[in-house]
């Protein structure tokens, strides 16, 4: 069976000796003493080793069930939910108005990454409450905040959202469910909604489903659509529940992988539902969510490749094939083991150098949501915007690859279904659909977020660049990561400039180069990350840390990103300059 372990150590090395967390000066920072942060992330790391790793193929071989009207979950993930909620981890970061434990949103996203590397099926529950959780927090009444959020944060209650629709997913402009006003200021909402994970299930006492629906008389398309909660069971004023909604399950989807979320198809048949946030204004108040949810999708891929890496790794250190062409390393056995062969050592060093960069990245931007939220900080919010289908994107579709390369590293073995390689590459490929498949996510890139506030936020980025190889030029041993740095910047800076040039005159030579440049982008976002690390180990190294090994191999891990992965921003420039012709060359008729 697959195992897995915190990467702990991993992550201080990022919250204390690259972000330097404490030294931030962003409200409730001052608190993640590395003592306090190592104790939360050691105990998380417990519980999803322990708990959630071993049910995790539970979960995918028995999916869920839809009997009677009722979902159940598979075996042992009930009594599991109870131990995450008796130790308050869904509340982690959550208001403590509300119950919840008010640590930043950086801690609460490295322990997400545990928590979905162990078991992202099981995970998707408490994380779409979350979701729910922010937009209420962000846009609910007092009453509705005090109704509902205390029961979320405990996960006595768990949330979901409401989108797609049988016609319509990424046009939501599309969607026919309705409200209708009633005279006591609810609405009645009919429709049906599908691919709603975590929709029904037999872990909680109610479901706080948010809808998407548009009130009769509202203006067409995406302007006329508002945002409804609509619970499972109603709630009376005093919180008790009430008499149960008409809303019901038609069935569960089926899936590729993901098989311990209930992913289903929901009917609303004139369910009761409350207005969150403004008429006519529910994307607004739905972005509070989705947005949140595509940084959480992105960690997503990056979970799966980090435990697929795991198991990869020590398979490799295990299998006995061949000899190494220098000499035999395992002369008293049969053969050497596969971690000897350079091919092998590519594979995991692909694996090693994407998980830590894209850990490190991660964390940044989690690090952003917090700078913008705790100091009210513009900047950093418009950053973060710019570099959200980044990370949503580039990290989902690396983390997919990094899955298959794991998967690779076993042979026949990993498509074997008792090794579980299998269940990381399913569980993964999700994670570039959902919540925006990602090439709506290179769309979003470069049609909006690029020309955002004039350009002022990817200048800045540029600028972030810039400055650190300025000042790093001179220090011993950091040309080999500043100068590939200040290449890979200057090709995604000529691919901007060859969107303004172009692309004004006719779009499509910006659009058909988009998911080109959500990769470079990538790169370059991770190449930045990569030697900001190296310096930061270099800085440990240099004040005489006690574990020099650890930080001779992030410099080795990292040189071979710079040397071996970075270079692609190339190939993706390339692309991107050759324009819309080739790709809008045929007819319709001509595929």
């Amino acid at each position: 069976m697959p195992s897995y372990t915190a990467p702990t150590k991993d992550m201080q090395f990022v919250l204390h000796d690259l972000l330097k967390v404490t030294e931030t000066g962003i409200p409730g920072y001052d608190e993640l003493e590395a003592d306090f942060t190592s104790a939360v992330l050691e105990e998380a790391g417990k519980i999803t080793s322990e708990v959630l790793a071993p049910l995790n193929p539970v979960g995918d071989t028995e999916g869920c069930t839809f009997e009677n009207g009722v979902v159940r979950t598979p075996t042992g993930f009930k009594a599991a939910f109870e131990q995450v909620k008796e130790g308050g981890w869904p509340g982690l970061d959550c208001d403590p108005e509300y119950g919840g434990q008010g640590m930043p949103y950086i801690l609460g996203t490295a322990v997400g990454e545990l928590f979905s590397a162990a078991n992202q099926a099981f995970t998707m529950y408490q994380g779409l409450t979350h979701g729910a959780y922010s937009a209420i927090h962000a846009h609910g009444t007092d009453a509705q905040k005090a109704k509902y959020l205390p029961r979320m944060v405990s996960c006595d209650w768990t949330g979901t959202m409401n989108l797609t629709e049988p016609h319509c997913g990424t046009d939501l402009g599309l969607m026919r469910t309705r409200a209708e006003p009633q005279g006591d200021g609810s609405y009645r909402i009919t429709g049906q909604k599908i691919f709603i994970s975590a929709g029904d299930h037999d872990m909680a006492e109610n479901i706080i489903h948010l809808v998407l629906a548009r009130i009769p008389g509202g203006p067409d398309g995406i302007k006329g659509v508002s945002l409804f909660i609509v619970p499972k069971f109603l709630v009376n004023d005093d919180g008790s529940l009430g008499g149960r909604n008409a809303v019901s399950v038609g069935k569960i989807e089926e899936k590729m992988g993901i098989h311990g979320n209930a992913t289903c198809v929901m009917n609303y048949d004139g369910a009761t539902g409350y207005l969150l946030g403004t008429e006519h204004k529910g994307m607004r108040a739905m972005f509070t969510m989705m947005n949140e949810a595509r940084l959480g999708v992105g960690m997503q891929g990056l979970a799966q490749a980090e435990i697929a890496y795991q198991n990869a790794l020590a398979y490799a250190k295990d299998r006995l094939q061949g000899r190494d062409v220098t000499g035999a390393k395992n002369p008293d056995g049969p053969a050497d083991p596969i971690i000897v062969h350079p091919d092998i050592r590519r594979n995991l060093m692909d694996q090693k150098s994407f998980a830590e960069g894209a850990r490190a990245f991660l964390l940044w931007g989690a690090m952003l949501i917090d700078q913008s939220h705790r100091s009210q900080d513009a900047d950093a919010l418009g950053l973060i915007s710019l570099l959200t289908p980044v990370i949503k994107g580039f990290l989902t579709d690396k983390g997919l690859e990094m899955t298959v390369q794991a998967q690779q590293v076993y042979g026949g073995h990993g498509y074997i279904e008792e090794w579980g390689m299998s269940q990381y590459v399913r569980d993964a490929r999700i994670t570039q659909i959902y919540e925006g498949a990602n090439g709506v996510q290179a769309l979003d890139l470069v049609g909006r977020k690029l020309a955002q506030d004039g350009g002022k936020h990817v200048m800045a980025f540029f600028e972030m660049v810039k400055g650190f190889c300025k000042d790093n030029a001179g220090i011993e041993g950091m040309a080999e990561f500043t100068e590939p740095l200040k290449k890979a910047s200057k090709d995604l800076q000529a691919a901007g400039i060859y969107f303004m040039q172009h692309g004004m005159k006719n779009p499509n030579h910006a659009l058909a180069g988009s998911y080109d440049f959500m990769h470079l982008f990538g790169h370059v976002c991770v190449g930045l990350i990569w030697a900001q690390m190296a310096k930061a180990a270099k800085d440990a190294l240099a004040s005489g840390a006690s574990d020099g090994v650890f930080y001779e191999t992030k410099l080795a891990t990292g040189r071979y990103y710079m040397a071996r992965q970075l270079p692609a921003t190339a190939l993706h420039l390339s692309r991107i300059e050759t324009g819309a012709d080739t790709v809008m060359a045929l007819t319709t008729d001509q595929f």
